[in-house]
């Protein structure tokens, strides 16, 4: 009897002690089919339409007195070849500690910039509603950084605030520091972000340097819809001329809930770049329908049209017509499903 009682408090102790600690595996399978017609009419199977596909651990220790242990590590799937190219960490590989002082991580991770004015962006990065990307620069944010130290304060009055400082590691690289902050306000309906970042090198592999952006973000729900709205201003140098380069790009959306499980949303985005004068103006309108908390089906059209010599594409279009066609023209149509796990 004696030793079964010591058995019950030793195991009651070790599940106590598992129960501060947990690792959860989680991720994103969405695969769409697509057709793009641009300077060539694609179709096919694409990647990513509503959500990035992703594979993530992550995990908690409870420390005591309210301090805890947290690491990330996530990287990007491609459904449609079973990501042939292997499997890294890059979306995120973080590990910090939290407590009433906030967050602090160090890794790779999305920046306090983008956390802050991204939200407002009602397709996001991928699938081709998305806001187009230009020279890698994303059109107004560095969304991730390297070797970075980053500190995510607690919220205050709806009030919150995250800074960003990334080291440049290699000796290569010395030049290759990233330093950004991000504000947000939440209060009710209404919801505003503020971010700026800087880079020292740019993203050379993209042929730019120096990049500089500020940006500013904001949305009111107002139950029956949604309103959306951000402004980003970027500048770098383009490498391979030694010109300074300007872009400015805005972007406006609503989100109209329909019944429990539907949402309809519409962007429209206008970009202008400095070096050419070129304009670009894209329309993109989606609907989801959820037909669980993780599983949904989705379907978007996008209009680009190009103007003055600018050369924007769709992003997540096939490769080859990632360029308009001569009349500057681009159109994209992608229905797919996503599910979380």
């Amino acid at each position: 009897m004696k030793k079964s009682l010591i058995a019950l408090a030793v195991l009651a102790s070790s599940g106590a002690a598992m129960a501060q600690s947990s690792v959860t595996l989680y991720g994103v399978v969405d695969t769409s089919i697509g057709y793009v017609k641009g300077e060539d009419s694609v179709s096919g199977m694409l990647n990513s339409g509503n959500a990035t596909s992703r594979l993530g651990f992550r995990g908690v220790e409870d420390l005591g007195n309210g301090l805890k242990a947290e690491f990330v590590v996530e990287g990007e799937l491609q459904p449609d070849d079973g990501t042939a190219g292997g499997l890294n960490f890059k979306r995120q590989s973080t590990v910090g500690l939290s407590g009433s002082f906030g967050q602090v991580r160090l890794g790779r991770a999305l920046t306090a910039s983008y956390n802050a004015v991204s939200r407002y962006d009602l397709f996001g990065t991928v699938g081709l509603g998305s806001t187009l990307a230009w020279n890698g620069t994303q059109t107004g944010y560095q969304n991730r950084s390297n070797n970075m130290i980053s500190y995510i304060s607690p919220k205050f009055s709806g009030f919150g605030v995250g800074i960003d400082y990334g080291f440049g590691e290699q000796e290569a690289n010395r030049t290759a520091r990233y330093m950004g902050v991000g504000a947000t306000y939440d209060n009710g309906p209404l919801s505003l972000g503020l971010g700026y970042d800087k880079q020292n090198n740019g993203l050379v592999a993209a042929g730019t340097e120096d990049l500089k952006t500020w940006q500013l973000g904001g949305s009111y729900n107002f139950g029956v819809a949604k309103l959306l709205a951000f402004y980003k201003n970027t500048k770098y140098n383009e490498i391979a001329t030694g010109d300074d380069v300007s872009l400015k790009s805005y972007n406006v959306g609503v989100s109209v809930p329909v019944g429990a499980a539907g949402e309809v949303k519409a962007t429209y985005n206008n970009y202008k770049i400095s070096d050419n004068g070129g304009k670009a103006n894209q329309f993109s309108l989606g609907y989801v329908h959820n037909m669980s908390k993780r599983t949904a089906l989705y379907g978007t059209y996008a209009y680009l049209k190009n103007k003055d010599g600018a050369n924007f594409g769709l992003n997540g279009a096939f490769t080859g017509v990632n360029g308009a066609n001569d009349s500057g023209k681009m159109h994209g149509l992608q229905v797919g499903v996503r599910h979380a796990f």
